[in-house]
């Protein structure tokens, strides 16, 4: 993610040789989910404050909740990695994913889709997207968002009651292919952008 605080110069890798940024590391801290140690940082405070909005009012159990999913891309003979930072999973299925990114909500939109689209073997049915703050509901097959608000993430209850009526339909090579190249595109390459022009600042 982009910030023009809370960054720090390090040295750069060997194939680019240039320097890159990096969050400000405020220590340690444990992850309310699965009780392992993470680092402590502003956009980790956020999505712990997330995890306890799903469990203690949205009602989720932990054990419906997957953290830090990684999907692999390979766009173009580049490999990279992008992340999911929840999946709420119900009856053996994954009904949403959640994306956290501070700032606007619009930006972050088009690449939640292409993350639903590809986390699983199948299209999961709605993303989120979160600045911690504010939240958008989306419906990953129309691409339409179809509420706004905390309050617009579903409950455990209202997931229930949703996902019997439900399918989960597996995509194309092709559509799969599409929705690697607009992830890499939004989540790599514009990250890879902000960090060039972040370091200019200093």
């Amino acid at each position: 993610m982009c910030y023009l605080w809370g960054y720090v110069g390090v040295a750069g890798d060997s194939k680019r040789g240039d320097i890159v940024s990096t969050p400000l590391i405020l220590g340690q801290t444990v992850d309310f989910i699965t009780g392992q140690p993470i680092v402590d940082t502003l956009d980790e405070r956020a999505r712990q404050k997330i995890a306890r909005l799903l469990v203690e009012d949205k009602g989720y159990s932990k054990g419906d909740i997957e953290v830090r999913r990684k999907i692999p891309l390979t766009v173009d003979g580049n490999r990279a990695t992008a992340r999911v930072d929840f999946i709420i999973r119900l009856e053996g299925r994954a009904f949403a994913v959640i994306i956290f990114g501070p700032g606007s909500l619009v930006s972050r939109e088009r690449p939640a889709l292409a993350a639903a689209r590809l986390v699983e073997r199948y299209e999961v049915p709605f993303a989120v997207v979160t600045n911690g703050e504010d939240a958008e509901l989306l419906e990953t097959r129309s691409g339409r968002v179809i509420a706004e608000g905390l309050d617009a993430i579903p409950s455990k209850e209202e997931a229930l009651e949703r996902i019997g009526t439900l399918t989960f339909e597996e995509l194309s090579e092709k559509r799969l292919e599409k929705e690697q190249r607009i992830l890499y595109v939004f989540d790599v390459l514009a990250e890879r952008e902000c960090d060039e022009f972040t370091c200019s600042l200093y």
